[in-house]
């Protein structure tokens, strides 16, 4: 692979977003939110008046939409017809939506081709709950983040948000496509109590320990 790939994964309210968008900053890479692009989709198929819940219905709109990958200022975005739907994707509307349609294997399928197509804007720290065992498998920097339950359900009410946590994660981890679990190999840390720096400096240092380790052994 010729760029590098951190893969941050982990269940909601996990901290990945934060984590990633600091790492991303911190080393100058591209910050990838795999999670936007399916609120985009989610929110294409409400904009279309496309049941969530047929998954044909999905695969067929999937087919015919015009989107396409840009990079503006670090961040990779998925674009609809030109546009980057920012604020719609964040409704509690789309927010509904999205797990129905992220657990189409259709939607995994034609995800996975688009994000890793991201590699063409360089280095990229990408976040999400698959990229380890599914998107980038065969990257070497992989990171699981996660925290008690009752920790991340009290995150998402700070933020204003009020979301079964514990049916999301099952929902995740039990469907058939990409299910949500730690990748092999994934260095895990448990960011309870951890300010959004304290986990982020953990996530550097061990990248800084990898591609050490993976310069020395180049050299042996």
């Amino acid at each position: 692979m010729k760029h590098i790939v951190i893969a941050i994964d982990g269940p909601s309210a996990s901290g990945k977003s934060t984590n990633a968008r600091m790492v991303a900053a911190l080393l100058n890479y591209v910050y990838v939110d795999t999670g936007a692009m399916f609120r985009t989709l989610a929110w294409h198929c409400l904009q279309n008046r496309v049941d969530v819940h047929d998954a044909k219905a999905v695969a067929g709109l999937l087919r015919k939409w015009k989107a396409r990958l840009d990079c503006v200022e670090g961040k990779v975005r998925l674009l609809v017809d030109g546009y980057y739907p920012e604020k719609e994707i964040r409704t509690a509307e789309t927010s509904a939506a999205v797990a129905h349609v992220a657990a189409i294997p259709k939607v995994r399928d034609w995800m996975k081709k688009t994000q890793r197509e991201c590699i063409q804007f360089g280095n990229l720290v990408m976040e999400g709950r698959d990229i380890g065992t599914h998107i980038f498998p065969e990257t070497d920097f992989k990171f699981w983040l996660d925290a008690p339950l009752h920790e991340r359900a009290g995150r998402r009410q700070a933020e204003g948000v009020h979301e079964n946590l514990a049916a999301r994660d099952e929902r995740d981890s039990q469907r058939a496509a990409a299910p949500l679990m730690p990748a092999l190999g994934a260095h895990k840390i448990n960011n309870s109590g951890m300010t959004p720096e304290q986990s982020a400096n953990l996530i550097i240092t061990e990248v800084h320990r990898r591609l050490e380790h993976r310069k020395t052994a180049r050299h042996k």
